[in-house]
């Protein structure tokens, strides 16, 4: 996966289409990743005790990794993700449209 847990990104399809926000979490078997203040949807809790209240409490759902595009971080863009090797053999993730490490 190209995309990381703490990546900034922005959406690109859905009702929130254009937003931004930072990964909070990411799976990869189901190709989802969890962003924060994205895609928040209410739960509705029932009271647990006599004399308490019920509440509605907003939580982020998922997207999918195709929904979604990285931010680079040195340009400021969406964009794509790639790998470059340096020469001491590491290697990094590189944005696709100004070529500069991430």
């Amino acid at each position: 996966m190209k995309i990381k847990k703490g990546d900034m990104i922005q959406v690109l399809s859905g009702k929130d289409k254009g937003k931004k926000g930072r990964v909070l979490r990411v799976s990869a078997k189901t190709n989802k990743v969890v962003i924060e203040g994205i895609n928040l949807f209410f739960k509705h809790v029932r009271p647990k005790r006599e004399g308490e209240k019920g509440q509605r409490i907003q939580i982020p759902v998922p997207l999918y990794i195709s929904k979604i595009a990285f931010l680079c971080p040195k340009c400021l863009k969406p964009a794509r993700v790639g790998y470059k090797t340096l020469t001491d053999g590491s290697k990094v993730r590189s944005c696709k449209k100004c070529k500069e490490i991430i």
